[in-house]
């Protein structure tokens, strides 16, 4: 209990329970200070280590390990032996090697990826729902202080302050408010917006049973890091936890319970990321990715939590941390140049995580604890405005990779997301040489068996094995979901999940290569000086004009005509290159198709794409509410986007 006792717990609740009198010009409403030492680590030898295995590492992890990258390998080497042959057998030209190299790197990483999903399933069907960090059927009432920090920035006031005021209520009914309190950190700069979030702060404040500050802070210095890092310093040491959210975040009180107990059962933990699911998505965009979510993430979540231990990673919010270990050791150093590569760190929760562990902590993911909820962009355009953020916070982390000190399991979840966008580029690089490849080799039309001479297309052969690792996760998710009674009737029966099982495949397929193209352009953007700037997410969007959609995806369609223009040499190819370019040539249209409400409701309306909460909520009678069972889990780590 960080050396806390229960009468000293009592005492704090007592003597942070009045809080200053705000003053109005800065709109502040805090309890008293209760400084906290949080320095800044370098990335050199004198920042916090310690040589010691978290407590809570589970026995025999290094031989998870080994039979992760045993099969990866193996199921590699299987995937490169076709294609390195009919290569080698007339000897290996220059272009061949480099469309060799590219198709290893990827086909690696997607067999990496595959196989997590593959021992995940294994052990959902082996072990069920149980998790290793064995949370209880209920848990305890807390004996200590817990902060859940939501940070905002310039987003919609009202929404936010409803979401916080959800998990206030499911705490509340609980009888554990006095364990807990809510700050709003806001580094809004729109007046308008900070006007809004003042006044629902005071609505707030009347409703709630649990302490609720409000801060807004003039200098954004350092962005949600600063936010979260000025909080620690000025009022870490009247708190054992905090539970970082976003502003799209819901947590149940349960699990929030369960947290605090977890953490206080094992005090060697540092950090407890839960694995969100996503809720209230309306948009055909957000109705594909909460579907997929929730039904095909558990098996990557459940593999990712397995073999990385003690040495999990951070996803940014919906998470429990340890305030003085996060303290202690994850103060982010400022990296040395000039933007995108220098500067404050953007992706800063990988990070984080690698200096808890880097200090002796043990950092988690809990595969099956329930109740833990984000929302995701509405739209393709807004998702690829997020992830030109996040590319460029992942390729600053190359910086990181020698850091002394770090554990080898969180360089290797660094270097994952290093390449979940590397991949794009990569993706892109490797169709570009098999096409080159093939103009090269001139087809025999007089052979009527040319369709089925395996030197047709290397590339075809590649093409259909990535594909088929690329969906063996979503088939094994769904294939749990059928083989369990409870799950296929929460889904709405097996004809219903399969229907909607094929429409979130076609639609991914679909986007796939966009994602491809607006990667890529991010990854060059980045590597020729150009900074992300610092944005407010648009979680509320319907539709994109034509204009914008054609202004926003012309490169995609420009590089759809890249690809068309080779089949005026090779009209062969047609029927294995058209599910890159068609997609692409069309990305103006699918954009604007997927962004709409009124194709979100379409969806509903026909039964696709619904989650077990939403055909729950739509049956007459509550009874059969009962037999929805609980998936909680999402695909966000790194290894699960780069195999998109």
């Amino acid at each position: 209990m960080d050396g806390i006792s229960n009468l000293a717990i009592q005492y704090d609740l007592d003597a942070y329970a009045s809080p200053y009198t705000p003053s109005a010009p800065e709109r502040e409403h805090l309890p008293h200070p209760a400084p906290l030492s949080m320095p800044r680590q370098t990335l050199g030898a004198d920042g916090v280590m310690a040589d010691r295995t978290p407590t809570s590492s589970p026995i025999g992890v290094g031989q998870r390990r080994a039979i992760l990258f045993g099969a990866t390998l193996l199921l590699t080497a299987l995937a490169a032996w076709e294609p390195v042959r009919l290569y080698a057998k007339d000897g290996f030209m220059p272009l061949e090697v480099v469309g060799l190299s590219l198709f290893l790197v990827l086909i690696t990483a997607i067999s990496c990826w595959f196989c997590s999903a593959a021992i995940g399933l294994t052990v959902l069907l082996v072990r069920g729902d149980r998790d290793e960090l064995d949370f209880a059927a209920v848990a305890p009432r807390p004996t200590v202080r817990t902060a859940l920090l939501m940070p905002l920035y310039n987003e919609d006031a009202q929404a936010s302050f409803n979401r916080l005021a959800q998990i206030e209520r499911s705490l509340s009914q609980l009888s554990v408010s006095q364990a807990f309190d809510l700050f709003v950190l806001s580094d809004t700069t729109d007046e308008r917006v900070a006007t809004a979030e003042w006044n629902a702060f005071q609505a707030l404040r009347l409703q709630t049973h649990c302490r609720v500050y409000y801060r807004r802070r003039r200098e954004n210095s350092e962005r949600k890091v600063g936010n979260l890092s000025d909080w620690v310093r000025r009022f870490g040491a009247a708190y054992s936890h905090m539970i970082v959210l976003d502003a799209d975040s819901t947590m149940a009180g349960e699990t929030i319970l369960h947290l605090v107990d977890a953490m206080e059962r094992n005090p060697g933990i540092g950090l407890i990321q839960t694995t969100p699911t996503i809720v209230e998505g309306e948009t055909l965009f957000a109705r594909a990715s909460q579907f997929g979510v929730r039904l095909y993430g558990r098996v990557a979540s459940a593999g990712l939590a397995w073999w990385s231990g003690a040495e999990a990673s951070y996803w940014g919010h919906n998470a429990i941390v340890r305030v003085r270990a996060f303290a202690e050791c994850a103060g982010l150093p400022v990296l040395e140049g000039r933007k995108p590569f220098g500067g404050p760190i953007l992706s800063h929760d990988v990070v984080e995580a690698a200096l808890l562990r880097r200090g002796g902590w043990g950092v988690h993911v809990t595969p099956t604890l329930a109740g833990s909820h984000e929302e995701t962009p509405p739209s393709l355009l807004e998702f690829m405005k997020r992830e030109r953020r996040w590319c460029q916070g992942n390729l600053q982390h190359i910086a990181l990779l020698n850091a002394p000190g770090m554990h080898w399991m969180s360089r290797f979840q660094i270097f994952v997301g290093l390449l979940a966008y590397l991949a794009s580029p990569i993706w892109l690089l490797s169709l570009t040489a098999g096409l080159l490849i093939q103009i090269g080799n001139k087809p025999d039309w007089g052979s009527w068996w040319y369709f089925l001479h395996p030197e047709f297309n290397v590339m075809v052969l590649a093409a259909m094995l990535t594909t088929g690792m690329l969906l063996g996760p979503k088939l094994m998710g769904a294939a749990l979901a059928l083989s369990r009674p409870a799950e296929r009737k929460a889904f709405g029966g097996a004809k219903t999940l399969i229907k909607s099982v094929a429409a979130e495949m076609l639609l991914s397929a679909i986007t796939a290569p966009i994602y491809m193209i607006g990667n890529t352009r991010a990854v060059f953007e980045i590597l020729l000086g150009k900074d992300a700037g610092w944005v407010s997410q648009n979680r509320s969007a319907d539709g994109i004009s034509r204009a914008d959609a054609k202004a926003n995806f012309r490169n995609e369609f420009f590089a759809g005509l890249f690809f068309v223009v080779p089949l005026a040499m090779r009209p062969d190819l047609l029927m294995w290159v058209w599910p890159i370019f068609v997609p692409m040539l069309f990305a103006p249209r699918i954009a604007a198709w997927t962004s709409s409400r009124a194709a979100g409701e379409k969806a509903r309306a026909a039964g696709l794409l619904l989650t077990p909460e939403e055909i729950a909520a739509r049956r007459p009678e509550p009874s059969q509410g009962a037999d929805v069972v609980p998936l909680p889990v999402r695909v966000v780590h790194p290894m699960a986007m780069a195999a998109e």
